[in-house]
């Protein structure tokens, strides 16, 4: 992977945005939280789409948000902010913290234990970039809500009489 930084709207007019801060005395819960706003949110996709948001895509946005909010709240100190954008076909996750530093991404090694998030959203996501804010950073994944093609059916055998 390589980092991106950059400083112009990926959506660059939502159909629909949410966001809520996390704070220090809601860390014990700011992931499950994370969670199900995203999918609270995705689940009102329809009144802007043209349908619902498939169930497979919402776990994986789900995913991507707990990624990332648990990099905010494991690594940096303050709150943190997550920021929703529902494009036509992709979802712009965003968390805002207050730690100029970029997360680093791993090598592969299957030993180790943890601290295998920013893998998880980068093999998910269509982007991952990190932009400086004016307190810290923000850290923003594009998730497509196209479902991903199904695999072709194996082809028949043929019998010949």
């Amino acid at each position: 992977m390589t980092d991106a930084i950059t400083a112009e709207r990926a959506v660059p007019e939502p159909l629909l945005s949410a966001g809520v801060v996390y704070g220090d005395a809601s860390r014990g819960g700011a992931i499950a939280s994370a969670r199900a706003f995203t999918a609270e949110f995705l689940a009102a996709a329809p009144a802007v789409l043209r349908g619902p948001v498939g169930d497979e895509r919402v776990e994986l946005a789900q995913l991507v948000v707990s990624e990332l909010v648990t990099n905010a709240i494991r690594h940096t100190a303050g709150p943190c902010r997550l920021l929703l954008e529902l494009g036509h076909d992709a979802l712009e996750i965003s968390v805002f913290d207050q730690e100029a530093a970029a997360p680093v991404p791993r090598g592969h090694d299957p030993r180790r234990i943890g601290q295998h998030g920013v893998e998880i959203v980068v093999a998910v996501c269509e982007s991952l970039t990190v932009e400086p804010a004016p307190a810290g950073k923000r850290v923003r994944a594009r998730l497509s809500l196209l479902p991903e093609p199904a695999d072709p059916a194996p082809p028949r055998s043929r019998r010949t009489p």
